[in-house]
């Protein structure tokens, strides 16, 4: 997996691509989706093994969690606002497997969890795994997943980022 501050980057980065309205709750929610399909690690405490459909990169890592989610939250907190709730939301927790899926690591993402079980990599697999538990990340091997993650989520995201900024300034003097 990509590391929680990894995941985070994208969810805002998300969030500012599509909101315009600047929510800090949309924000917040976006930023949390992008980590809660880890929660999925609790499973291997209960005996889950890690390639079961509910183990850990299994069901919270599919595109029907993320739409389910997505609606769940687009209902409570999306008022006015419902396509970019449901946008956000669903976009930042499918950014989540997706990252997953270029890692080092691990054994795959069930993107298609109920449907297919198959477990599933990208080719582009530069990103460094990140280990499970705070005291195996504050180490030498978390010092490379950040600069892993600094490289290949936080560059790409600031350059898309200052694009954004940079369009809307030329647009505002035209």
């Amino acid at each position: 997996m990509a590391s929680v501050f990894g995941h985070s980057v994208v969810g805002y980065t998300l969030t500012k691509l599509i909101n315009t309205k600047h929510s800090k709750l949309l924000l917040l929610g976006a930023i949390f989706s992008t980590i809660l399909p880890d929660f999925d690690v609790i499973g291997f405490k209960f005996g889950i093994p890690y390639l079961h459909p509910f183990g850990h990169r299994g069901f919270t890592h599919s595109i029907v969690f993320a739409l389910l989610w997505a609606l769940v939250l687009m209902f409570a907190f999306g008022r006015k606002h419902k396509l970019i709730w449901f946008l956000v939301i669903l976009l930042s927790t499918i950014s989540h497997g997706v990252l997953d899926a270029m890692t080092s690591g691990g054994e795959g993402v069930g993107f298609f969890i109920p449907f297919n079980n198959n477990r599933f990599f990208f080719p582009f697999r530069e990103i460094k795994v990140s280990p499970i538990g705070i005291e195996k990340f504050f180490s030498e091997w978390g010092l490379r997943v950040i600069f892993s993650e600094i490289k290949y989520i936080v560059f790409p995201c600031f350059i898309i980022l200052t694009v954004r900024i940079l369009i809307k300034k030329a647009r505002r003097n035209f």
